[in-house]
């Protein structure tokens, strides 16, 4: 068992984390938030727990999640995306761009941009 890839997008208050579960059994351990959520299922399965019940989700398919729920994300089939996706909570951030979100086309000069390593 592993850990998610996990790469992060900010486009003006909403922030997106994608996390990519290359393997069945990949682990996103036990974490809350004080804030309610959506988590995107872009492709794959998907269990998770919350209060020690489980719940599996086959993509396409969004997830609520509850603020304060100590929540747990278990792929259940290789190659699993999953995208948790809520408003910032400060918006007086500048926005967080990852060079290559931006389509062709687009003019990164119309944003504020810090690129993400």
């Amino acid at each position: 068992m592993s850990t998610p890839i996990i790469k992060v997008g900010c486009v003006a208050n909403i922030f997106s984390r994608m996390m990519h579960f290359e393997n069945i059994g990949d682990i996103e351990y036990g974490h809350s938030h004080t804030y309610d959520h959506l988590t995107l299922l872009a492709s794959g399965k998907l269990k998770i727990t919350i209060d020690n019940q489980s719940t599996e989700f086959i993509a396409p398919h969004m997830i609520f999640i509850k603020k304060e729920k100590i929540h747990i994300l278990e792929s259940l089939e290789p190659n699993t995306i999953a995208y948790c996706i809520h408003a910032l909570k400060n918006k007086d951030t500048e926005d967080i761009l990852d060079a290559s979100m931006i389509p062709k086309g687009a003019n990164p000069l119309d944003y504020s941009i810090k690129i993400l390593k």
